[in-house]
C-alpha cells in the first residue's frame, strides 16, 4: 500500500548439503566420496557452489554431480572430526 512495505530481495544462499546419513555438510568438512574414485575430500565453497576437492589426486567435482537420485542427499559420508 503506497509502497511503504516493500519486500527486500533476498540474497541467494548456498544450498544446504547433507550426506547419506542426513548429517549436514559445511565448508571445510572432510568427507569420503562414494563416486568418481575421489577418496577423502575437502568441501570447498566458491561463490554459491560447493566443490569436493580430492586430498589424494587434487581432482575437483561439483556438488551437483554427487546428488543421490533417490534421497537427494550427497553421495558422500562425513568423516568424524577428532
Amino acid at each position: 500500500m503506497f509502497g511503504l512495505f516493500k519486500r527486500k530481495p533476498k540474497e541467494k544462499q548456498p544450498p544446504q548439503l547433507q550426506d547419506l546419513n542426513n548429517k549436514p555438510i559445511k565448508e571445510g568438512d572432510k568427507v569420503t566420496s562414494l563416486r568418481y574414485e575421489l577418496g577423502t575430500c575437502t568441501v570447498v565453497l566458491e561463490g554459491l557452489e560447493y566443490f569436493y576437492v580430492s586430498d589424494e589426486s587434487g581432482k575437483r567435482v561439483s556438488y551437483v554431480k554427487m546428488v543421490d537420485a533417490i534421497t537427494e542427499n550427497q553421495k558422500v559420508l562425513l568423516l568424524e572430526q577428532a
